[in-house]
């Protein structure tokens, strides 16, 4: 015995040092990193200087460089580039130097190191539009225009373009005036100002009304002080009615409904779809009758179309919106189920199976419904592959894999993603399972939820939904009985199981608890050392969720899609979307007005349903696991000592 305790001492002894080291490398690293991103080269050296070797030198080399890229030699960037081969680190570089060696204008080094990048970037495209335009103008022309027809602000590197094809008579009046109200949609006012100095010489907009119009739509209207017989004067009334629209549909449409007989056919119908897209989201009783009214739709107004049509149970307006979609967005998987229900409807069963079978076989919240509607359920695939010992461990020999750990290790979440997406973006099947895998060893369960859900072929649903922390979370929803399936299903949703993320909105933890409703909840619950710094506890994080979510879920009916619906965006909310009669739940969901919680509660069901049945619940179907929504009640949306919307 004294011989063993003296060897663990020993080993204790050699250990501590090399953990000192390791510690003493990471902060030399952050030190680096916070030097160079304060330009200050001289104190980046010193910290620099001690990590050769390092699991993060590739980047400490490309920060060295892009400290002095504008000096260096085309030779000496393209060593490095060769060094670090492949990796964010790279990437970043080449994308440094293409933007340094466009603005030179050096464009035959441009054109053969372009190619070489591996991610998008904007900036980078137009540049190389701007070389093409030596090359091949007619082509680069064309590329240009096609980029015109966004409503967001592009880089300078695309305004310059922008000003070659005005110069070239490219770009028409009609072009400018399209991407006016593409901008004036977005609500991107300053855009469409900008935009608007390519209209010739007396036709200018009337830019300096939009501010006032952005303030008080209707007040503009009212004072009716404009002139119909230009362009101009008519698009700042379209505007104002498009404005008025987004706070009062209704109003909008009686104000339309007078001016629109001043306007053109192609005027009249543009407007009537802006007012039916915004009366849709706000679920605008007469919707459907102002899309009646619209002309040509775009896919955004056509999905709000369907939307509205299955809260009115007009089966053949929702077939008619989805058919009129373009190819590609007919083709997502919601629009594949509602116009198969739509079919069922009208008695085209054979079309309606044609459309359910292929989608039966997708692991979503439509696959799982499409499923059932054939009479089957929507059960999780056998495990077909189980990573070994040799694939883990050849995984965590991954340079890249290696390097995102690192990352981890300093709570650098955003690098860290960054480097494991680029490391696994090639992988097959099983380098997928290995790699995800390797991060639930490592506990980084959303990379290893995230690995997982990249399977093509073979899958592994007990990686997909991972249930971590199951010892605290059962003693809190068996004294709660909440459904524990559907409490890990939101939860994956939330956070994937990172104890201490934190939101840009200022949440925190495994259920993302915003300030305010922690320490409401808190208060609730009689916690009285309760501080927000342990609101990333795990045991005080799933305490002060479960008892939230327990309470919204019993103030919303019992259901869980409602509850679901008023975590994400707020009890009142959720309250007001339904109906005035009961609905099926998977339309509440499908017109969620927004995009973020219209998808949140449907993931959060779907995974509900697989987490049942990897716990060995009793089986549920998902239609009976969120049933009907009763209708909307009448009285105030928030209770009161109840916070958020």
């Amino acid at each position: 015995m004294p011989m063993l305790k003296s060897s663990v001492t020993l080993v204790m002894a050699l250990a501590l040092p090399a953990a000192v080291h390791a510690a003493s490398l990471d902060d030399d690293f952050l030190a680096a990193r916070e030097a160079f991103r304060a330009g200050d080269a001289v104190k980046f050296e010193r910290y620099a200087s001690s990590l050769n070797g390092y699991v993060l030198e590739p980047y400490v080399a490309y920060w060295r460089l892009r400290l002095r890229l504008e000096e260096a030699a085309p030779a000496e960037v393209q060593a490095l580039l060769a060094r670090l081969k492949d990796g964010p680190a790279a990437n970043s570089l080449r994308a440094d130097w293409l933007k340094l060696l466009a603005m030179k204008q050096q464009w035959e080094l441009f054109d053969a190191e372009h190619p070489q990048l591996v991610t998008a970037d904007a900036e980078l495209n137009c540049y190389a539009l701007q070389s093409g335009m030596r090359t091949d103008a007619e082509a680069a022309q064309r590329a240009a225009r096609a980029m015109w027809f966004s409503g967001r602000e592009q880089p300078d590197s695309c305004n310059a373009l922008f000003d070659q094809l005005a110069e070239r008579g490219q770009l028409t009046v009609e072009d400018v005036w399209a991407r006016i109200r593409l901008a004036l949609e977005a609500g991107n006012a300053g855009v469409a100002r900008r935009v608007a100095e390519y209209l010739p010489d007396g036709q200018q907009a009337d830019t300096r009304a939009w501010g006032g119009i952005a303030v008080n739509a209707q007040g503009f209207l009212d004072r009716k002080a404009f002139n119909l017989k230009t362009r101009a004067g008519r698009e700042t009334v379209m505007f104002a009615v498009h404005r008025l629209a987004r706070t009062a549909p209704p109003l909008a449409a009686q104000q339309w409904t007078r001016l629109g007989e001043r306007f053109a056919d192609a005027e009249r119908g543009y407007v009537w779809g802006l007012i039916a897209l915004l009366g849709a989201q706000r679920h605008a009783p007469n919707a459907l009758a102002w899309y009646a009214q619209a002309g040509a739709l775009s896919d955004l107004q056509l999905a709000w179309k369907a939307r509205t049509a299955l809260r009115a149970q007009s089966w053949p307006d929702v077939l008619a919106a989805i058919d009129a979609m373009s190819a590609g967005e007919s083709q997502e998987p919601a629009w594949r189920y509602w116009k198969a229900r739509a079919l069922k409807v009208q008695g085209r069963a054979a079309e309606a199976q044609a459309l359910l079978a292929p989608l039966a076989a997708e692991f979503n919240f439509y696959g799982q419904l499409a499923a059932e509607e054939l009479g089957g359920s929507s059960r999780t695939p056998a495990v077909a592959y189980k990573a070994g010992r040799d694939e883990v461990q050849a995984a965590a020999r991954l340079p890249g894999l290696q390097r995102a750990l690192a990352f981890y290790r300093l709570n650098l979440r955003f690098e860290g993603n960054r480097e494991w997406i680029w490391a696994i973006r090639d992988f097959d099947d099983k380098q997928l399972l290995a790699a995800a895998e390797f991060a639930r060893r490592n506990e980084i369960f959303d990379r290893a939820i995230n690995t997982a859900d990249r399977t093509r072929e073979l899958h592994d649903f007990s990686m997909r939904y991972l249930a971590p922390y199951r010892d605290v979370m059962k003693g809190y929803v068996g004294q709660l009985q909440l459904d524990e399936a559907w409490v890990y299903g939101l939860i994956r949703q939330e956070s994937r199981f990172i104890a201490n993320v934190k939101s840009s909105a200022g949440a925190a933890g495994l259920m993302q608890l915003m300030p305010a409703t922690a320490r409401w909840v808190a208060r609730k619950l009689g916690l009285r050392d309760y501080r927000w710094t342990r609101v990333t506890d795990v045991d005080t994080n799933i305490n002060l969720g479960t008892w939230y979510l327990k309470h919204v879920y019993e103030t919303l009916d019992n259901h869980p899609v409602l509850a679901s619906a008023a975590y994400n965006a707020g009890p009142g909310r959720a309250r007001g979307w339904r109906a005035d009669a009961p609905m099926e739940a998977a339309i509440y969901a499908e017109s969620i007005p927004f995009n973020e919680t219209r998808d949140y509660v449907k993931k959060v069901m779907s995974n509900a349903n697989y987490y049942g049945q990897q716990f060995g619940h009793t089986l549920l179907s998902l239609k009976e696991r969120i049933g009907v929504i009763a209708p909307r009640q009448s009285g105030a949306e928030k209770l009161p000592d109840e916070p958020g919307g």
